[in-house]
């Protein structure tokens, strides 16, 4: 089996835990490679981030080339999360500060979401890239959230997101 694999060096551009697979864009100009996540841990890695450099040995499948093995993964070239591209064809601008909100739902598997700053406040539209850009990778309905949001074309969205600073809460006993 051997003589089919073909050594891939290149980056990650993207990869989902959720949905347990990503690709690989090569550094020699080869199509996309497909890394499923049970390669992944079964070389030793749980997870990788977006342009992480990565080596593998991938095989030629009926859809393409896929990850036989995962050989090594620096994560120093990925960049911080705000600093990767937004994927959205919308972005708004925040109209004022950070506000508290509760978020009312979340589906990782559609990409958003929806809080809300109280009863008879209208709900803000949340995006699964925008929380990428903080370094959020999941929403728990009831969870607390600090957002700034703007005007989208729908109503209001989250522009920024952040978990609440829970290191100056009372302490209870």
């Amino acid at each position: 089996m051997s003589q089919n694999l073909i050594r891939v060096s290149g980056r990650i551009k993207w990869f989902d835990t959720t949905r347990g697979f990503g690709f690989i864009v090569p550094d020699n100009g080869l199509p996309d490679v497909l890394l499923h996540i049970t390669c992944l841990k079964r070389d030793g890695y749980e997870a990788v981030t977006e342009g992480a450099s990565i080596v593998c040995e991938a095989i030629r499948r009926d859809r393409g080339l896929q990850v036989f093995r995962v050989v090594s993964v620096d994560v120093s070239t990925a960049p911080h999360p705000s600093e990767l591209p937004v994927r959205t064809h919308v972005s708004v601008v925040p109209t004022g500060g950070f506000e508290l909100a509760v978020v009312k739902w979340f589906n990782r598997q559609r990409g958003f979401g929806f809080v809300t700053c109280g009863e008879g406040a209208p709900d803000m539209f949340v995006h699964m890239e925008t929380m990428r850009r903080y370094g959020l990778v999941e929403l728990i309905p009831g969870q607390a959230v600090l957002v700034r949001y703007g005007d989208g074309p729908k109503g209001r969205m989250v522009a920024e997101i952040r978990l609440p600073d829970i290191s100056h809460a009372p302490v209870s006993h």
